[in-house]
């Protein structure tokens, strides 16, 4: 851009006016003593936009040289079990902890402010959340914000028009759990703003879980009641409107945290990566990995029927997340801008699955399955355990 210098010839009055002089209904003051004078404008050339406002929540993370972390409730991040989960990955290679924000039924995890739209759904189960994540900052251990979105017990009963619902009640599944609907952009506002919330606290990446239709819903969509919205206009069946709405509101999210200078993650269905879409629940596992910074499929063993060939996948971990690797790395691999891949991986027992013992879950199968995501260029890991209870003594990197 070439700088320029632009004359202008302006006709400026000597005395000034002030609004009082003006009060009079239709009073027209007189201009006098017109002055002819010159002004120069100067065009500038910046050479360098200006930078964008990014959020500082006055903490400071390094992101680490490959996120391996532990799943945290906020009962285990607000007690007595949190000094023992930092000692564990304070020892370790371990350096990160995902922490329940939003919950599975629809709590937020510490209490906000009074006047806090949330105030009446908050648990003060981690009673100082700002104090721990300094102790986070200072122990550099990297922290994940959990948020729960469309499963949500509490809203959906809350507000049932938000909901999906069974001759005329709030519908839930053979847990008695209760979905929000996601064709509602009011329930995307909701969860985001909590998303913020826990960005304003501290937190360096907001990972978003049950991103999705609640499971089986091909079979009871024509069942239930529920509205949606500006997607009832959308050509084509259902099963592309859930896929386009899901889609939509991870771009959503990622948009509005943009500010906040926050990594975007979301948890998917190890088994979206491996057909084009899961029908009922919406998930496209292409298309949310398009607008995410991180995705996190969740490939536990015992997660599995039969596949891949192997007839009990619980059994064989390291077969498992070696050939789950292979048909991720693919699938990525023909994104234009594929995000990092961080997988959940398994440290519990799942005696469901057995008439007799379950298979144990120790030292050789959680390293077993790093060690698969590892040798397929996977060096990003989350561990799963429900109760916090992680195994002890394992090497979390392996190939080193």
């Amino acid at each position: 851009m070439t700088i320029s210098l632009l004359t202008i010839l302006a006709l400026i009055p000597v005395h000034t006016l002030h609004a009082e002089d003006n009060e009079g209904e239709g009073e027209v003051l007189p201009v006098k003593d017109l002055q002819v004078r010159e002004m120069s404008l100067e065009l500038l050339n910046n050479e360098k936009p200006a930078a964008r406002f990014v959020y500082n929540s006055g903490l400071t993370f390094e992101y680490p040289d490959a996120v391996r972390g532990i799943y945290v409730t906020g009962n285990s991040a607000g007690g007595s079990r949190f000094e023992s989960l930092l000692d564990l990955v304070e020892s370790t290679d371990l350096n990160a902890m995902v922490i329940d924000i939003k919950e599975d039924h629809g709590n937020i995890t510490f209490k906000p402010d009074e006047d806090s739209p949330y105030y009446d759904i908050a648990q003060p189960y981690i009673k100082e959340p700002r104090k721990m994540l300094e102790v986070l900052e200072e122990k550099g251990i990297y922290p994940i914000a959990r948020v729960v979105v469309f499963k949500d017990s509490i809203l959906a009963k809350e507000r049932p028009e938000l909901s999906f619902k069974q001759n005329g009640q709030v519908w839930v599944n053979g847990r008695g759990e209760a979905f929000v609907n996601p064709f509602m952009k009011e329930v995307w506002e909701y969860n985001v703003e909590i998303a913020k919330m826990a960005a304003e606290l501290g937190f360096m990446d907001i990972q978003f879980d049950y991103v999705r239709f609640p499971e089986g819903f091909e079979n009871r969509d024509e069942e239930l009641e529920y509205g949606q919205g500006e997607y009832a206009e959308l050509e084509g069946d259902n099963v592309q409107k859930r896929v386009t709405a899901v889609t939509d509101f991870v771009a959503y999210a990622r948009e509005q945290l943009h500010s906040y200078g926050v990594d975007v993650s979301v948890d998917i269905f190890g088994y979206s990566a491996t057909i084009p879409e899961a029908p009922g629940i919406g998930q496209n596992f292409s298309k949310i990995s398009s607008n995410v910074d991180v995705i996190s499929s969740m490939i536990y063993p015992s997660h599995w029927t039969s596949y891949f060939g192997i007839e009990k996948p619980d059994t064989q971990p390291y077969k498992l997340t070696v050939e789950y690797a292979k048909v991720e790395n693919e699938v990525l691999g023909k994104l234009d801008n594929a995000p990092t891949s961080r997988p959940w991986i398994q440290d519990f027992e799942a005696p469901w699955l057995y008439s007799g013992p379950p298979t144990q879950y120790g030292v050789k199968e959680v390293e077993d399955q790093i060690r698969a995501l590892n040798e397929n260029g996977i060096h990003e890991y989350l561990i799963w355990n429900p109760g916090n209870s992680y195994t002890e003594g394992v090497d979390y990197t392996p190939l080193d």
